[in-house]
């Protein structure tokens, strides 16, 4: 333990004075914020991506996250504190370096962790004494140690005495006007105490918020499931009384409002066409698939996730109902979706459930169109879909039905409402509207 302290207390004065150099890999929705609170703070910071189109943005002060500010990526690239490259070798200049990629699901639905394996391969040629390198993609708990530490360690330097390990869970809300990187509370687990507070500092370093500091990488990656298993069953629950309200004639909005009512004991949560976004619908099965590893099955939580991913199948066969009171099939019928991407205001359709909504839609044989002010095209299994460039009376008037999937608040629903034939509102995204003749909520 001698040996750590020295090289600990150097590496927290470079912290400290702000001489230390950052690194982020990965330049996505958690890695970009990520690294413009770096330079905002004062650090030379480094960006590291394999995608050749991103880098060249960020060099040339181009934002394309809607939760960067674009004068602080021009402000903070143009003063040199932020620049990004491909190149891993330039891992070599970073005291401190920020893991954050994609740990999306397989075909099996398991964790695909090889993007962190792959930065983590491509890191450990250039790694050095008294470097820090924190995980911030969530995963199962274990990955940091398990498989983390022995890739790393095949530099031939040692964890917690030559170079620091810790897990610190990304918490991006995209869209969220209050909470942003900056100001939201960091949990931080390392793989020893001076791991823990080498992060703890690097973090206290940039943000303005609570640092948390845990016993273990596993402790803040359990920590970060609970998170979003936690929204993801009370998000199931408030789906399945969706359905049964929908049976026994009741407005379960209006349920949800009555409850809300009590001021201990219970918290809001919303039905939904589905999940959507890169945590919430994923990291259950995470959890789900190391849970088997001690033959354990997490059946509240898997039964929520059933619940969860079959809703997009459910509101297409809403719709379906629907046409038929109008006499018509889903088959040849012309339908609206209004929203493609996730969540409202943002322009990330990552796991969208009005994807699948529409997919399902199409199987049945409905020509679907969608506009959402936010998402202009997505791309769904190779296939670009473009959408409307405006939302005319025209296109509403033309369409059998409109589905609203995502409440965008810039979006008239009373100019949509007037020229509607029938309109399914999944979101209560119309709850202001007093005329409701042509309206049916989820």
């Amino acid at each position: 333990m001698s040996v750590q302290k020295p090289n600990a207390d150097s590496l927290k004065q470079k912290l400290l004075n702000k001489s230390a150099t950052l690194g982020v890999v990965g330049l996505g929705y958690v890695g970009l914020p990520l690294a413009v609170e770096k330079a905002k703070a004062g650090f030379k910071t480094i960006g590291f991506d394999i995608q050749e189109h991103k880098v060249e943005m960020v060099n040339a002060g181009q934002n394309y996250i809607g939760d960067v500010v674009n004068e602080d990526l021009q402000e903070i690239v143009h003063s040199g504190l932020l620049s990004a490259t491909t190149d891993f070798a330039q891992v070599a200049k970073a005291d401190c370096v920020c893991i954050c990629v994609p740990t999306p699901l397989d075909v099996h639905q398991q964790p695909d962790i090889s993007y962190v394996r792959s930065s983590a391969e491509a890191i450990v040629p250039h790694m050095h004494k008294e470097m820090l390198i924190v995980l911030e993609s969530t995963t199962y708990p274990g990955t940091t140690e398990d498989l983390l530490k022995p890739i790393l360690e095949t530099s031939g330097l040692r964890c917690g005495v030559d170079f620091y390990l810790a897990f610190s869970p990304e918490r991006v809300d995209p869209g969220n006007l209050i909470y942003k990187t900056k100001n939201t509370p960091k949990v931080v687990g390392g793989m020893t105490p001076h791991c823990t507070d080498v992060a703890a500092t690097l973090y206290e370093s940039i943000l303005e918020a609570p640092i948390h500091r845990v016993s273990s990488p596993a402790v803040a990656e359990m920590e970060k499931i609970l998170e979003n298993t936690y929204r993801n069953v009370n998000i199931g629950l408030v789906n399945e009384l969706a359905i049964l309200c929908n049976k026994m004639g009741l407005n379960l909005w209006e349920v949800i409002d009555a409850a809300k009512s009590k001021p201990y004991g219970f918290q809001a949560f919303y039905p939904g066409p589905g999940l959507g976004g890169h945590c919430i619908p994923l990291d259950p099965y995470y959890l789900s698939w190391k849970a088997r590893e001690y033959g354990f099955h997490t059946s509240m939580i898997e039964s929520s996730m059933m619940v969860n991913d079959r809703m997009p199948e459910y509101c297409a066969e809403r719709a379906s109902k629907i046409l038929n009171q109008s006499e018509k099939a889903i088959k040849g019928s012309k339908i609206l979706m209004l929203g493609v991407a996730y969540k409202q205001d943002i322009d990330d359709y990552r796991e969208s459930p009005a994807i699948r909504v529409i997919e399902e839609l199409e199987k049945g044989g409905a020509e679907v169109v969608y506009y959402d002010p936010f998402v202009k095209e997505y791309r769904d299994h190779g296939i670009v879909k473009k959408g409307e460039s405006q939302l005319s009376a025209e296109l509403i008037q033309s369409a059998d039905l409109v589905i609203i999937t995502t409440a965008h608040t810039t979006v008239d629903y009373s100019f949509v409402q007037q020229h509607a034939k029938a309109i399914f509102d999944t979101k209560n995204a119309m709850k202001e509207i007093q005329n409701r003749e042509n309206i049916e909520l989820l």
